[in-house]
């Protein structure tokens, strides 16, 4: 049994001939398995990462072209909108005269067509006037002549007895008769 102690306690696994470096063995296995491992990778795992990092710069050196070519047409658009700006203000500035213009024939359009009112309008309050002066002058005789035949006949019945009054219609009559 004392054999077999000492058998086991020179094979304890937490015991190594090095504090540093694993058994010989296991750097021989270890050193196989990591060489197979590694050749594997690069045999099989190498070309897929190779293909990817291919793809990965084809793909980021489509979206650097697709960029310069959007930033192009960007910039194309944008001179576009620039000339087609300075022609808006070009335009603008020709239909604002154009409007001025049409508003200066305006108001003297408007202004010659007032006058021509005012014009009519004062030759129709002086025929208004006159034609009032004209009326209130014949309604002024008219009233004149009716009051003096009143004044006439009352002066004549005043002055005029009653043979006087007889005699005048006698010899009216006998003249009116003489004439026929």
């Amino acid at each position: 049994m004392r054999n077999l102690v000492s058998l086991l306690a020179a094979e304890d696994p937490t015991q190594t001939h090095h504090w540093l470096l694993p058994e010989t063995a296991e750097i021989i296995y270890g050193g196989i398995a990591s060489v197979i491992v590694v050749s594997l990778l690069v045999k099989f795992a190498g070309p897929m990462a190779k293909k990817a990092l291919a793809d990965r710069t084809t793909r980021i050196q489509s979206d650097i072209d697709n960029a310069r070519s959007s930033k192009s047409a960007a910039d194309e658009e944008a001179s576009k909108i620039r000339a087609a700006l300075g022609d808006i203000s070009a335009e603008r500035a020709r239909i604002l005269a154009d409007a001025d213009k049409q508003a200066e024939a305006l108001l003297v359009e408007g202004r010659a067509r007032l006058e021509a009112e005012v014009r009519d309008m004062e030759a129709k309050a002086e025929a208004d006037i006159a034609a009032a002066a004209a009326r209130s002058g014949d309604e002024l005789r008219g009233e004149i002549a009716r009051l003096s035949a009143r004044a006439a006949e009352q002066a004549v019945a005043s002055a005029l007895d009653e043979r006087a009054q007889q005699e005048l219609i006698e010899s009216f009559i006998s003249s009116v008769g003489a004439a026929r």
